[in-house]
């Protein structure tokens, strides 16, 4: 295989449908999506990928069913409590990322804790979008430099970007088939390669990961040029 991509962004999709499929509450199809995030966040740093950025939780999500956006907190909770504490054992800097104000102040703490943990010299980083939005991030960075009295440019407002720290994503895949990149990291997929394999994001696997991958280092990419 060619040189891995440094960055990949995933839009974690297909949870509820996969439980409908098997005839299990859709809350179980969230259980088996959260599962999997450490899973394949292992396979991809064992792949040689720098930085894996998740779309775990749009700022739309929020207008879900109350029942469904209250499970989705307890599964964030153990989540971070649990999983993502132990891939900062395993050389992986965890970063949050979005309107993270909007969240417990229990939640924020547990987010600041794991992020203090994770290693100085990191294998990869593990960037986890909660409460974010591609639209909501940009406006966010303009009224930073509105409020810091600074020109605006491309350059002034990448720079105030919630992930600003984030290389830009060589590729964005978007599980169980569907052809939209749903307001994810809209400033810096500019020239992002796209994959929409159609398989739900529980069931999505490192074999289907390095499928992407080897798709990936056939194409050409000429980034305007």
């Amino acid at each position: 295989m060619q040189q891995p991509p440094r960055c990949v962004g995933i839009i974690l999709d297909g949870n509820r449908r996969w439980a409908k499929e098997r005839e299990l509450p859709t809350l179980e199809g969230h259980r088996q999506g959260a599962k999997n995030t450490d899973t394949i966040a292992l396979a991809a740093r064992d792949l040689g990928i720098e930085h894996v950025a998740l779309y775990a939780f749009s700022t739309e999500n929020w207008k879900r069913r109350s029942e469904e956006v209250s499970y989705l907190m307890e599964l964030f909770e153990e989540a971070i409590r649990d999983r993502f504490s132990r891939l900062t054992n395993e050389g992986i800097r965890v970063r949050f990322v979005g309107q993270l104000d909007r969240f417990s102040e229990k939640l924020q703490r547990l987010m600041c804790d794991v992020e203090a943990k994770s290693p100085a010299a990191p294998r990869m980083t593990l960037w986890v979008c909660l409460s974010y939005g591609g639209q909501a991030e940009i406006v966010a960075a303009a009224r930073a430099l509105v409020g810091a009295g600074e020109d605006i440019t491309e350059a002034s407002l990448a720079a105030h970007l919630w992930t600003a720290d984030m290389p830009d994503p060589d590729l964005i895949i978007r599980t169980s088939g569907e052809h939209r990149l749903s307001n994810f990291l809209l400033w810096k997929s500019a020239y992002s390669e796209l994959f929409f394999p159609d398989v739900y994001w529980p069931a999505f696997t490192k074999a289907d990961l390095e499928k992407i991958l080897e798709e990936y280092a056939g194409r050409e990419r000429r980034l305007g040029k």
